[in-house]
């Protein structure tokens, strides 16, 4: 019943504080986006607008009008606040918790730690002399161990919402140094949570049980999220996510525990985290709670969060010689100690200088777990000076207010310089590979979730998938689809209209294939113009840094075995994909049910063929079958052409590779040049690596024209399941003169044209590899 009057309005007030709340969100978010559209071009990020956006809105400013103060600032209002704050709270933390890359923090758990542990250490070296400075100043008597856990808390802390959108903004979520910057502060944050509770519990034996409580009601609550996501998906087979009523439990269930860890008297802030950590990736369930969270979380909950953090600045109660000076020297000692301990740190992993400033000074963003301590005190009774806290929060904002900038001009300077692997030539095969595959229809799909599957065979070598759909933009439809909006119970939302059935039935296998081979795809949905839709899945690929682009054929395989042409629009873009693509580009020309399938879950061994003729394109294909053969359920031969270099060599004979030495192996051919020189290294440094491992075989065939060429390719049609072959460049080669003759599809090159021909009976696939091309003035491409 009090809780009850104290959300009504009161006789005291001017005001329904309801709506004050309601107006003061709305004022916010108006005047963060103004903030963001004049900051934007600087290049700062979204969260330093909606701070400011607090600050001017707050008592520091506008509030400090008297009026506006009378409607803004009201006693009971303060409930609605705090529920604001809890709702926005449980809601980010659960869904960065949903979108942590557990493979990444689980391969990196080591970095991530002594990154983030480097500058907090540090600052809680420095933080206990600055404790009893700040209790003889403020005359601190009671409380002291939570007032010196809340003081180290400000000065260790990093906020990892903050960091995340920081991050997000200037589009270095994909990258390496964004993603360690991100779980850094996610360790740090969640170390400093944990730390606290536990030392806050085991002072109390009370606080002790309520601790233990909190830890199984989680567990419990984890568990029935993974039975219910496995239910509910099962229980909306044939729809694309699950019901609005499905989510509803999910959301009650994690409401009950936060507010139960809050009436405990600890933060829910990990408890949301560790139940979205937890929750199962596959399936609709999880799909749905991102397709609504995301959305939601970055448009206006922390924007709101953001906003409100800057609103409580007030620094009336602050501003005098002492209490500057020590705001001040607070923040120096937390960023210096932050920076010096975390340079430390890169310098021991030998992370690159520049990288490791950033770093530093993202891990120096605070505000959240740090003001949830500033805003709760240690009693029911207040036993600080109420100095304290303005000193405190001014001390939280102040500190990001300065920092963001400086980091985001810094981040968006790395941007412009950021380099990342553009090709599989010079990746590390056991380092991440990021792929994107672009699929139109169903059988797309199956035939690009195969190869990825044949890519993400060795835990050793991690593979980061992408998946998009691209649908056409009808012609009638003048405005483009906003990608958030979704089925509103039983009643679809517009974009339902895109893409129709197919929708479904694709994320239909991506499910049953996340399910069955562990491997996370990344999915998305484009809609556009198919003149334009290039452009999209270029800039995509960039921001997404990926590495390959695969690209659907526009032909299919009949029944009868011929290929048809299905869409023709699919062979203009894929032409101007393969032009303008930041990264190279493989062609997949499936041939269903007799091509290559899926290796994980097969009984038979897929057999492999890498035809290698030389060039930058067939040296990107040899490094794309690094990743294949080392799958378990994969057999890759390299088969390498080499002209004859007399006529006494006109045998075409097979040459085994176990009866070679590795010095016979590699032959020069006839016109020694600066790329057979390469092709000659690279071929060798495979083969020293992977053949002689036993991994892969290798196979030399001499021909003399292209014709030889072509009835070497006849003989092995049959043997194998999969070809990979590079495009090739635009001059001339012995070992393919004549092919020309038979060209129709130039953008698959000549070997690639041939093998995919109607007119040849050949039941494997095949996949054309173009290596990435830098773009000349005249908007042309540079041969390798």
């Amino acid at each position: 019943m009090e809780a009850t009057e104290q959300l009504m309005c009161q006789p005291s007030d001017s005001f329904n504080p309801l709506i004050t709340t309601s107006f003061q969100v709305s004022c916010i978010l108006v005047i963060s986006h103004v903030f963001h559209l004049v900051l934007k071009p600087l290049g700062q990020p979204g969260p330093f607008a909606q701070l400011l956006a607090g600050v001017v809105l707050g008592p520091s400013l506008l509030s400090r009008v008297e009026k506006v103060k009378d409607f803004f600032i009201q006693a009971s209002s303060a409930k609605y606040y705090q529920f604001f704050s809890f709702f926005c709270r449980m809601l980010f933390m659960f869904s960065i918790g949903l979108e942590t890359d557990v493979p990444y923090l689980k391969r990196n758990i080591r970095i991530v730690s002594i990154v983030a542990g480097g500058g907090s250490i540090l600052a809680c070296m420095f933080g206990g002399p600055f404790f009893w400075l700040l209790i003889k100043v403020f005359d601190v008597t009671k409380d002291r161990l939570a007032f010196y856990l809340l003081t180290l808390t400000v000065l260790a802390n990093s906020a990892s919402p903050i960091v995340i959108r920081m991050i997000a903004e200037t589009k270095f979520d994909t990258a390496d140094l964004g993603r360690m910057a991100i779980y850094s502060s996610l360790v740090n944050e969640m170390s400093c949570v944990t730390i606290v509770s536990a030392l806050s519990a085991f002072n109390s034996g009370g606080r002790l049980g309520g601790a233990i409580l909190i830890t199984i009601v989680t567990v419990v609550v984890i568990f029935l999220n993974k039975h219910l996501s496995y239910f509910f998906n099962k229980r909306n087979r044939n729809n694309r996510f699950v019901s609005n009523k499905e989510i509803f439990v999910i959301m009650f269930l994690l409401t009950c525990l936060s507010l139960y860890a809050e009436w405990v008297g600890y933060t829910a802030i990990f408890c949301c985290f560790l139940v979205g950590l937890m929750f199962p990736r596959e399936g609709k369930t999880a799909r749905t709670l991102l397709h609504k969270l995301t959305y939601a979380v970055n448009t206006f909950i922390l924007p709101i969060y953001f906003g409100y953090t800057g609103f409580q600045l007030d620094v009336s109660g602050t501003f005098n010689k002492l209490t500057i000076a020590l705001t001040i020297l607070m923040i120096l000692v937390s960023a210096g100690t932050r920076i010096v301990g975390t340079l430390a740190a890169c310098h021991y992993l030998m992370i690159p200088w520049n990288e490791s400033l950033i770093l530093a000074l993202l891990l120096c963003l605070k505000g959240n777990y740090d003001l949830l301590l500033i805003n709760t005190n240690p009693n029911p009774d207040p036993v600080w000076p109420a100095d304290v806290h303005d000193f405190l929060l001014t001390v939280v904002v102040i500190n990001t207010l300065i920092i963001g900038p400086v980091v985001a001009i810094l981040l968006n300077r790395e941007g412009c310089n950021a380099q990342y692997p553009t090709i599989l030539e010079i990746l590390n095969p056991e380092s991440e590979l990021r792929i994107l595959a672009c699929v139109y229809v169903p059988r797309h799909a199956s035939g690009h979730m195969s190869l990825v599957s044949a890519f993400g065979g060795c835990p050793s070598a991690p593979i980061r998938p992408y998946m998009v759909h691209l649908v056409e933009l009808p012609k009638k439809r003048k405005s483009k689809l906003m990608y958030h909006q979704l089925e509103d119970g039983d009643q679809y939302s517009d974009e339902e209209e895109y893409g129709g059935n197919d929708v479904i039935e694709i994320n239909e296998a991506l499910d049953a294939f996340i399910l069955e081979t562990k491997i996370l795809i990344y999915q998305s949905k484009l809609v556009a113009s198919f003149l334009t839709i290039n452009e999209d899945v270029c800039n995509g690929a960039e921001d997404s840094r990926v590495c390959i682009i695969f690209l659907p054929f526009h032909k299919h395989q009949r029944i009868d075995g011929k290929m048809e042409n299905s869409m023709e629009e699919i062979r203009a873009i894929n032409q101007k994909v393969l032009r303008h693509a930041p990264c190279s580009v493989g062609i997949f020309v499936d041939r269903g049910q007799t091509g290559f399938q899926q290796p994980h879950g097969s009984p038979c061994v897929q057999n492999i063929a890498i035809l290698f003729f030389g060039g930058p394109d067939d040296r990107e294909a040899l490094a794309c079958s690094k990743r294949i053969l080392m799958h378990s359920k994969v057999n890759c031969t390299v088969i390498r052409f080499l002209h004859k270099p007399t006529a006494s060599r006109s045998s075409n004979s097979w040459i085994n590779d176990a009866s070679h030495r590795d010095e016979e192996v590699i032959m020069a051919i006839s016109n020694i040049g600066t790329q057979s020189e390469i092709d000659n290294a690279f071929v060798e440094t495979f083969y020293n690596r992977y053949v002689t491992q036993g991994r892969a075989g290798f196979i030399e065939k001499y021909v003399s024209d292209g014709q030889e060429t072509v009835t070497v390719l006849r003989e092995i049609a049959d043997t194998y399941s999969l070809f990979i072959v590079g495009k090739g460049g635009r001059g001339t080669s012995p070992l393919t003169s004549g092919m020309s003759d038979w060209e129709e599809c130039p953008e698959l090159g000549l070997v690639g044209d041939l093998l995919a021909s109607s007119e040849w009976d050949i039941t494997g696939s095949i996949l054309v590899i173009q290596r990435h091309r830098h773009s000349e003035p005249d908007g042309g491409f540079l041969d390798d």
